[in-house]
């Protein structure tokens, strides 16, 4: 089917306000590694790995063998029922977590969900409704995640069923404190000591929760920094209350320096959430944490009916274990590192690039115009990178921040094509503005 047929026929049985990239809507119906092909035969590297998620790769072997050995086996039971790769996918989980001591897991059916569940686990065990989040965070598109999501763009409704309180994070997009300090250091401990002031002055003093992720994904890939995120553990700390990493983009070496996002912090959690790329597509999520915690909801009882379903469950342990076995993480690492640098000196050549921020493959062009943040912009490479093979996200609050986060098997030769396209859109963007 042609696209421009289908993209007809999906606007008369879809909802408006589901976003669709480019002006002429792609379907993307192969992938290999981390190159794709569209449903009119071309090819792309992808470079945004269907929103932070396909971490491996397309099609891997190992992991599509999991699947169909299972499928062939049994689709679904639910967790009414022992199932074991979901047993041994926690256990694994487990024996790689950023926290210690006794822990436990349970498995939902996205990250939306996962973070549902984690400020369930949180609010039980700690008997308060109160919440801190950050200003630019994105926690899910369910109800409750909605509402502590930190971007109004992502919140179609004011109403919680949390009491939310919205901190600092000591960046320029979403900090009135910016500006005020030379060092960015000084900038986040002036950020962290307001998280102090937020609880004396906007609650009740008994937070069951701060929840935060360690780079900002949908706001723009925006970085917590360890002088940040240390001395808000330590007021947290003081408090009681419960420190939540969202580590649904930021998890399994995506970042390059560390397994878990989190880590590059020397913060110890105690609940994690994960999604995206624990399934590297299939949809699955969890939270992992403190078991006296996790277990607070007891005696109530709650379920997931597809949460740890067997198909799921034995693709992600496939997953987790090939990211092990080929060190995807130093992969990460290495070419997220030379690509950082490629974007760097790009940033140095054209005068619409306002900052290059990010980790390992987690990385974003911040364009602007005067040095004012630029959307269209934004939009305008988009599109002068799909024409040229290759695809990437956006995001940040104005949406002008542009998302590179391709699978962890990409290659330094990849990575090296991908940033001469990246150069020659931003060109093109910059001949557009002159031509305005």
């Amino acid at each position: 089917m042609r696209p421009g047929e289908l993209y007809e026929r999906h606007r008369a049985v879809l909802p408006g306000w589901i976003s669709l990239y480019y002006e002429r809507p792609i379907e993307l119906v192969r992938g290999e590694g981390f190159r794709v092909w569209d449903s009119e035969g071309n090819e792309y590297l992808d470079f945004f790995g269907g929103i932070v998620t396909t971490i491996s790769g397309h099609a891997i072997p190992e992991i599509v063998e999991a699947v169909k050995e299972q499928a062939q086996k049994i689709f679904h039971s639910s967790t009414l029922y022992l199932i074991e790769s979901q047993v041994r996918l926690a256990e694994k989980l487990i024996s790689l977590s950023p926290i210690s001591g006794e822990q436990k897991v349970f498995f939902v059916g996205s990250g939306s969900e996962a973070n549902e569940a984690a400020l369930l686990f949180a609010t039980q065990y700690r008997g308060s409704s109160e919440v801190i989040a950050l200003r630019g965070s994105y926690h899910g598109g369910s109800f409750g995640t909605m509402g502590i999501t930190g971007q109004s763009s992502w919140r179609p409704t004011p109403r919680t069923a949390l009491d939310v309180s919205y901190a600092l994070p000591p960046h320029r997009s979403y900090s009135p404190l910016y500006g005020r300090y030379d060092d960015p250091e000084e900038l986040a401990r002036a950020c962290a000591e307001d998280v102090q002031n937020l609880i004396e002055t906007s609650t009740t003093g008994r937070v069951a929760a701060f929840i935060a992720e360690p780079i900002q994904g949908v706001g723009g890939f925006v970085e917590l920094p360890p002088a940040y995120l240390s001395r808000v553990k330590e007021i947290l700390d003081e408090h009681g209350i419960l420190f939540v990493s969202d580590e649904v983009q930021t998890a399994f070496g995506r970042t390059g320096s560390h397994f878990w996002g989190i880590e590059q912090s020397g913060v110890e959690p105690d609940l994690v959430t994960m999604a995206k790329g624990l399934g590297n597509g299939l949809a699955i999520g969890a939270v992992m944490g403190r078991a006296e915690i996790i277990d607070a909801l007891s005696p109530k009882l709650h379920i997931s009916t597809f949460g740890g379903n067997p198909i799921s469950t034995a693709g992600a342990l496939a997953n987790l274990e090939y990211i092990l076995e080929n060190d995807l993480q130093k992969n990460a690492d290495e070419v997220g590192g030379y690509l950082k640098e490629r974007l760097l000196a790009l940033a140095g050549e054209h005068r619409c690039v306002g900052e290059v921020r990010g980790r390992g493959l987690m990385l974003a062009i911040e364009l602007v115009r005067d040095g004012a943040p630029d959307p269209r912009a934004a939009t305008a490479f988009m599109e002068a990178c799909r024409e040229r093979g290759v695809l990437v996200g956006k995001g940040g609050l104005r949406g002008n921040a542009i998302r590179i986060a391709p699978p962890l098997t990409v290659t330094r030769e990849a990575a090296g094509e991908a940033a001469r396209v990246f150069d020659e859109a931003l060109s093109r963007v910059e001949a557009g503005e002159r031509v305005v």
